[in-house]
């Protein structure tokens, strides 16, 4: 997997999934693989987050990043544990030069013009944009990468899959980020992911 392009291009969807017992890891991320979602994305909000990134990143097919990485140390327990790219809700130039220098593919979240010309500073033009909705939606992205048009964003807070379709439309959007897909708290239902995640993938 080379850059952060090659992630946001493998579905117009990336999974972001919040993974309360290491024992969801493995179901999930084979119904989503199975449903054509293969990009996923950890949060590290659970205690068992990167347990479950490291069982994820034995499936054939899946390709597993961490998401909330807010620091150095986050960045580096995450490749330790088996992450293959970095996601974080904000961009600061410490955590954005250690990505660059750990050679791996990241995608910082950016609100503000301020924030992309943060990232373009240091070699970075491919953004999350979040919170996507509470930050002004659809118009805020479009008038907010107007200027960038180096840039690409994959948009997450608040996208749902009746809305994916609308964000996925923008010149400016490689992909978006999904929390629906995946109940966070619940046993997964391997056959209802697989679908959920079939009726967005390309091709479906």
């Amino acid at each position: 997997m080379n850059g952060i392009d090659s992630v946001m291009r493998l579905a117009p969807v990336i999974p972001v999934l919040t993974i309360a017992d290491v024992a969801f890891a493995r179901p999930i991320a084979e119904a989503l693989v199975a449903g054509g979602l293969p990009a996923l994305e950890v949060t590290l909000r659970t205690p068992v987050a990167l347990e479950a990134i490291g069982e994820m990143a034995k499936i054939e097919g899946v390709v597993v990043g961490t998401g909330t990485v807010l620091n150095e140390r986050d960045l580096e327990a995450s490749v330790r544990a088996g992450a293959q790219f970095i996601v974080s809700p904000g961009l600061t130039e410490s955590l954005g030069k250690a990505a660059i220098a750990a050679g791996v593919p990241f995608l910082p979240g950016v609100t503000t013009a301020a924030d992309i010309m943060r990232g373009l500073d240091i070699g970075l033009n491919r953004f999350k944009f979040f919170p996507a909705v509470a930050s002004g939606g659809i118009p805020a992205l479009k008038a907010l990468s107007a200027p960038f048009p180096q840039c690409r964003f994959c948009p997450t807070g608040g996208v749902t899959e009746a809305t994916a379709p609308e964000w996925l439309a923008l010149e400016a959007v490689e992909c978006v980020g999904g929390s629906w897909l995946v109940p966070c708290r619940e046993p997964p239902n391997s056959t209802a992911i697989a679908a959920a995640a079939r009726r967005l993938s390309r091709g479906s």
